[in-house]
């Protein structure tokens, strides 16, 4: 199966790929669905092909158009992993995927990949706990300097000044997590490329990263918007059951080589049965995250509504005329299935609620078909400096919410019980 139909070249949908591009049951005995290679190696037809294999691998030699690179080693490549790196690729419309161990095995492998000692990173604020934690304690090891800036409306105008501070030739990449985690605050991924297009000299230029794991890649697709990389813990919606952990990155070739190159020797590539899960569950992420976000936006208007909850932080709930609304209705089709919400009393209540769930599971992480509840502030961004959340607006009332395909019903009536 093609990108495009035979009829007229129309490409196809993303969902429509989702269940068959990139393999051919002709080669898996007719199998209408990829089995699962669990191979650490694989033969060579030749010397001469393992010859070949080996330069396209560590980049010795160019490869020429429509060839294939061939496998080798399943730390290099792997068929489950391919498939599901291309179709994923297709969907984010970008021109090549590499799927990673974890969704931060994914950021710091990209990054490392990226930076040298002496190079700069700014950073869109909150972000998710680990790459907080990276950014602020393991790349400076490296002598990489990283800024964090407050999401929200004077983003891009305050992302300017601390570039032009910087210097253009020390700047690398900019890092946006949009919606952020867990605020929900948005970030104008277009303009921020077009600035890093602006300030980009020589022949390193200014990278423009997103997390998009919050909204993609069904309601957000960063790369239509000229974000270089899009970068997902897979984990989440895309694995969406909450029985595997996987990261994966596209972007065009040319960034994507560098990438898998340090994927390789640092190991840091997904197994062969974690990318036949992730096939499996790419075929329905569309539906999933559509029946998500149909219940989240209920869930939304109720905490909305409640005497004990303060302030709500939803896509879905966003000002209408408000700088937030407009970049979420330029760059976003739907609002996800993420909501924060701050009950009055703090910490202490904050708990009680979250001890009061029946239905909701309290646990971390997210966009599992399950809903899942949790206290950012000492659970996923406890290695933030309290000052530093208080700042990007997790207060310790803040409740994570990320809502399930259950009955809504059943949903409604919990969260109720919770907050009562």
């Amino acid at each position: 199966m093609k990108r495009t139909h035979s009829s007229g070249g129309r490409p196809f949908n993303p969902e429509t790929l989702a269940l068959g591009y990139g393999y051919d049951p002709s080669l898996s005995q007719g199998a209408i669905k990829p089995p699962v290679f669990l191979t650490s190696t694989f033969q060579f037809e030749s010397a001469a092909h393992g010859k070949r294999f080996f330069e396209l691998a560590y980049g010795l030699k160019d490869r020429e158009k429509g060839e294939d690179p061939g496998l080798i080693y399943s730390r290099l490549n792997n068929p489950n992993l391919q498939m599901f790196e291309e179709r994923l690729a297709a969907w984010d419309q970008t021109e090549k995927g590499a799927a990673f161990a974890s969704g931060m095995s994914a950021i710091s492998t990209s990054m490392l990949a990226l930076l040298q000692p002496g190079d700069h990173v700014l950073s869109s604020a909150p972000v998710y706990g680990g790459t907080h934690f990276l950014f602020e304690n393991i790349l400076p090891r490296f002598g990489i300097e990283v800024t964090q800036i407050p999401a929200g409306d004077d983003f891009v105008a305050q992302l300017a000044a601390q570039a032009e501070q910087i210097g253009p030739e020390k700047l690398r990449v900019i890092y946006l997590e949009t919606p952020a985690n867990p605020s929900n605050l948005m970030v104008d991924i277009e303009a921020v490329s077009a600035l890093a297009r602006r300030l980009s000299v020589g022949e390193r230029p200014i990278v423009t990263a997103v997390d998009n794991t919050f909204l993609g890649p069904v309601f957000q697709r960063p790369a239509a918007l000229g974000a270089d990389l899009v970068i997902y813990s897979a984990t989440k919606f895309i694995g969406g059951h909450s029985d595997l952990i996987a990261g994966v990155v596209t972007g065009p070739e040319g960034l994507l080589k560098e990438i898998t190159a340090m994927r390789t020797i640092l190991g840091t590539m997904a197994t062969p049965f974690s990318g036949w899960l992730l096939l499996r569950s790419l075929e329905t992420v569309s539906i999933r995250m559509r029946r998500q976000a149909k219940n989240a936006r209920a869930l939304a208007q109720l905490l909305a509504e409640h005497p004990k909850v303060e302030r709500v932080y939803y896509p879905g709930l966003f000002e209408e005329g408000s700088a937030q609304k407009l970049i979420y209705d330029k760059q976003c089709t739907g609002p996800g299935s993420l909501i924060a919400f701050d009950v009055a009393g703090g910490e202490e209540a904050a708990f009680r609620a979250l001890d009061r769930f029946e239905v909701i599971r309290l646990a971390v992480s997210l966009g599992g078909t399950e809903s899942l509840v949790e206290h950012p502030r000492s659970m996923t961004h406890a290695d933030v400096p309290p000052e530093m959340l208080q700042r990007f607006g997790v207060g310790p009332g803040l409740i994570r919410l990320s809502v399930g395909i259950e009955h809504l019903s059943d949903l409604k009536r919990d969260l109720r019980h919770a907050l009562d």
